[in-house]
Formats: C-alpha cells, sequence, structure tokens
C-alpha cells in the first residue's frame, strides 16, 4: 500500500537529529518556552521574512489569537471561506465575532477577492484568506480591498509554510500570519504546535501577553489571557526541521508537477504548473463518482484522502451562521468531488508512477455523472 502520509519515511533521514535536539531539550530542564523556542521563533521570523514569530500551541490558537491581538470581538464581522478546516471559523467565534463568507475562486480555489467588497458592512472589521492546500491566495488583491474598508488583514497561512510570491513569503503579506505545525504539515512538529508572524511589534506583544495568561512580565496580568505556550521539545524539533523546509517544499512540488503532467483522466486537475507560489500541502484532483474512485484506488493499494468532505457552512456545528445549501456553489462542489494524493517529500517516482497508473485507469472509464 502506498500511503496517504508517511512520517516515518521523514524519521529515518533526519531522527537521529531530533532525537539529539530533543534530549538536549530535556538535559536543560526548561520545558515551557525557553531558549529553544525563542530561537526557533527568530530562525521562523527571519525565515518567513518577518520582523516577529510568536510561538503557540497550535494553529488554532494562533487564529484565535491573532484575531483577539487585531482588537476583533463581539458584534464585529470577519470575512473568510466555508473551504477550509472548521478551526479558522472556530476561531473568529471564540472572539465572539460573526464569520461571513465568501466562495472561493474555481481556478485557485483560494478566497474570490471579487466578493469581498460585496459583504463589507459597517460590521467588517478582518478578512481571513486561506492558502488553501498550500497555495497562496491572490494576496495583492485581498490586501488592496482591506486597505479600501480599513481592514486587518489574517492570513490562514496552516498549509502554506514556504509559499513565496515575488520575494514574499505566506505569513508576510498581511497584518498577521497564522500556521499550524501540526505532525502532517510540511513543517511539522512532534505533536502539537503553531506561530504567529508580523511586521507589527504592537500585536506580536500582544500575542506574547495573551499566549501566557495575559502578562506583561511575572504575575503582571494586563489582560485576560489563556495558557497557549509552545513547549520546548517542540521548539527543538521545529528549529531542525525549519532547515529541510525548502528542500521538502522542492520535493513537493517537483511530485505535484509529475502528477499535473502524468494524469489524462476523466478529471479536474488543479491549476498548474506548481512553482514557488505553492508550498503543495495537499494535490486534489476533481473526480466524478469520487468514492467509487476511491475503492479502486484502494484496491490497487494507493491510500487517498479527502480535504474537505463538508463545507464549514453546512457542517452541523455552525447551522446557527444561517447558510444553506446552494449559498456557495463553488466551495459545494469541491467538497463534493475532491480526492487527495499522496504527496511529501519522500514518495518515489515508482510509487508516483503507480499512483498516476491507478488513477488513469480509474478515470478512464465513462462514469455516470453527478450532480
Amino acid at each position: 500500500m502506498i500511503p496517504f502520509l508517511d512520517l516515518r519515511a521523514q524519521y529515518r533521514i533526519i531522527g537521529p537529529q531530533l532525537e539529539h535536539a530533543v534530549l538536549d531539550a530535556m538535559r536543560e530542564c526548561n520545558f515551557v518556552l525557553g531558549d529553544k523556542v525563542a530561537d526557533f521563533e527568530a530562525s521562523f521570523a527571519r525565515y518567513c521574512g518577518t520582523g516577529h514569530a510568536v510561538a503557540l500551541n497550535s494553529g488554532t490558537s494562533a487564529l484565535h489569537l491573532a484575531l483577539l491581538a487585531a482588537g476583533i470581538g463581539p458584534g464585529d464581522e470577519v470575512i473568510t471561506v466555508p473551504t477550509t478546516f472548521v478551526a479558522t471559523v472556530a476561531a473568529i467565534l471564540y472572539t465572539g465575532a460573526t464569520p461571513v463568507f465568501v466562495d472561493v475562486d474555481p481556478a485557485t480555489w483560494t478566497m474570490d477577492p471579487t466578493r469581498i467588497a460585496e459583504k463589507v458592512t459597517g460590521r467588517t472589521k478582518a478578512v481571513v484568506p486561506v492558502h488553501l492546500h498550500g497555495r497562496l491566495a491572490d494576496m495583492t488583491f485581498i490586501c488592496a480591498a482591506a486597505r479600501r474598508f480599513d481592514l486587518v488583514v489574517i492570513e490562514d497561512a496552516a498549509q502554506a509554510h514556504g509559499a513565496e510570491r515575488d520575494g514574499v513569503r505566506a505569513g508576510a503579506f498581511g497584518d498577521i500570519g497564522c500556521f499550524s505545525f501540526y505532525p502532517g504539515k510540511n513543517l511539522g512538529a512532534c505533536g502539537e504546535g503553531g506561530a504567529v508572524t508580523t511586521d507589527r511589534a504592537d500585536l506580536a506583544a500582544a500575542v506574547r501577553s495573551l499566549r501566557d495568561w495575559g502578562q506583561e512580565g511575572k504575575y503582571n496580568h494586563v489582560r485576560h489571557g489563556f495558557n497557549f505556550r509552545m513547549d520546548a521539545v517542540q521548539g527543538a524539533v521545529l528549529g531542525i526541521k525549519l532547515g529541510y523546509l525548502d528542500g521538502w517544499n522542492a520535493q513537493r512540488r517537483r511530485i505535484a508537477n509529475l502528477y499535473n503532467d502524468g494524469l489524462f483522466g476523466d478529471l479536474g486537475l488543479p491549476t498548474g504548473p506548481f512553482g514557488l507560489d505553492h508550498a503543495c500541502h495537499v494535490y486534489a484532483v476533481q473526480v466524478e463518482e469520487r468514492d467509487r474512485v476511491r475503492g479502486l484506488l484502494a484496491d490497487a493499494d494507493v491510500a487517498t484522502n479527502i480535504h474537505y468532505p463538508v463545507p464549514v457552512h453546512l457542517q452541523p456545528a455552525y447551522s446557527g451562521l444561517g447558510y444553506h445549501a446552494g449559498d456557495f456553489p463553488v466551495s459545494e462542489a469541491l467538497a463534493r468531488h475532491t480526492l487527495s494524493l499522496p504527496l511529501y517529500p519522500e514518495l518515489a517516482d515508482a510509487s508516483v508512477a503507480k499512483v498516476i497508473a491507478a488513477l488513469n485507469e480509474a478515470t478512464a472509464q465513462p462514469l455516470a455523472r453527478t450532480a
């Protein structure tokens, strides 16, 4: 079976370095924040091209605290997309604000920036574009729209570590960027982790305080805060892995381009070729009769995944937002038809060829069209 993701393959290559870094952190016995985390923050800020990076315990916390630091709260509205993991929307709700959805562009699957203006009201305070699957959203258009309406731009860059356009990396386009270091990400911890990046010292200071019980100095609690700190082991691990990220991303892009060049069956391919503006966290195709095709791939020993089978506005937990089926047709079509293929840096060319052959065979025969 070709796995969808193989973290053991990565560990076989860099395991000794990780073990050394983790043991070093353990011997220091400074388990929460500390030098390992501070060193990673400095390295990640340099990598992203921002003045500051603040490490946190998860990508969800990064979104949550970024919104709070930007002053988002009850009565405010935040524009985002329904084609994302639910954490994007949950974080908005955590602040007491209301998520307002716009559909995604049918070519890029990221926020359609032409729809932002029609959703702006007097209560709109921020826009949260999602760099879906690692592809940068149209940040030039989005940031211009945000400036027009005096909105804060908060990038959900949870899948886009290292993606860049015109020399600017994910997390450096807007006012603040939010990253997840969940183990399966392009830059993944050995557990949970997250970070925000920003050039604004005020936002960085607010997030640093919010992550540590609202303190500014020990036992000086100036705001209601949280226990969202990164532990030293994750800081040590991420400090090692960061040095490999560009090479891993290059290999991901190479595999994604092999897929685009080799697939020809009855399916829709993501817009390519894949360049630096795509971190290629996920390679997903659109296919009719997805369950049937997925079953044929499983029979051929190819594991797959689905990102995301139900858009957020149709999830039961978010029904109270008042949206219905048909409100965002592009997002809903993607949810019905996208199928994610194996993609990780260590995936062998022979395995890539096997995936291509299996999917071409599975989709070569005419399939019954679904709505």
